[in-house]
C-alpha cells in the first residue's frame, strides 16, 4: 500500500510536515491491502496533505475450469477477489494507481503462466474497476482540504539572507529565545543557509 500512495505524495519542499499513514483492517472479505491503498489516499487528503492525485487499487483474480489448461479461453478474470477466489484461484494480482495510470502492483500466480491476451484482459478489468473505485472515492472527497486540521502544529518556511543569520539568533541564543516566546512559538530552526522555519 505504500509503495501504491508514495508517487502522489508532495515533495518535502510543498509540504513540510512528516506524514504517517497507519491502516487497521479488523475484517476483510477482499484485499486488505487494496482496502489500506483506497483508505490512505482519502486519509491523506482529508488531513489536507496536498496529494497530486487520488490512488485506489483492486486486487483481481483468476479462476481455471482445468488447472492444467492456461489458455486466455478457459480463464475468468474476477474482480475485486474474496478469500476463497484467492484460495481456489490461479492469480492474485493487485493493481493500484490513479486516473492516469498504475502506480504499483503486485502479481501472484499458481499455475505455469499466463498468456500475453489474459494479462492484458486482467489489466483492462483493472483498470475499468480502478476508474470505478475512484469515481466512489470522488464522491466523498474529490480533493485535498485546503486547510489543515486544528490539531496539526502550524509550520511557516522563508528563507532569509546567510548574513544576517547572527542577527536572527543574538548572543548566545538570547534574540531568537526572545522571538520564540514573544510570538508563543513551540520551536524556530535557523539553518546555516538562511533557511528558517
Amino acid at each position: 500500500a505504500e509503495r501504491a500512495l508514495i508517487p502522489s505524495l508532495p515533495s518535502e519542499e510543498e509540504f513540510l510536515y512528516t506524514i504517517r499513514v497507519e491502516s487497521l483492517i479488523t475484517e476483510s472479505h477482499g484485499s486488505s491491502s487494496m482496502a489500506s491503498v483506497c483508505g490512505g489516499s482519502l486519509a491523506l487528503m482529508d488531513a489536507g496533505v496536498p496529494v497530486k492525485s487520488p490512488v485506489a487499487g483492486i486486487a483481481m483474480g483468476m479462476l481455471l475450469g482445468d488447472k492444467g489448461d492456461v489458455s486466455d479461453e478457459h480463464a475468468v478474470i474476477v474482480s475485486d477477489i474474496l478469500g476463497t477466489e484467492d484460495a481456489l484461484g490461479m492469480m492474485d494480482f493487485k493493481v493500484a494507481g490513479n486516473r492516469e495510470g498504475i502506480t504499483t502492483f503486485q502479481l501472484d500466480i499458481k499455475c505455469e503462466g499466463l498468456t500475453v491476451e489474459t494479462m492484458e484482459r486482467a489489466l483492462e478489468q483493472a483498470r475499468q474497476g480502478r476508474l470505478h473505485i475512484l469515481d466512489k472515492m470522488d464522491a466523498i472527497l474529490d480533493a485535498p482540504r485546503q486547510v489543515l486540521p486544528e490539531t496539526v502544529p502550524k509550520i511557516i518556511s522563508f528563507s532569509i539572507p546567510p548574513p544576517t543569520i547572527g542577527k536572527i539568533i543574538g548572543p548566545g541564543g538570547k534574540q531568537i529565545r526572545a522571538i520564540i516566546e514573544d510570538y508563543d512559538l513551540t520551536n524556530t530552526d535557523v539553518d546555516d543557509n538562511g533557511s528558517v522555519q
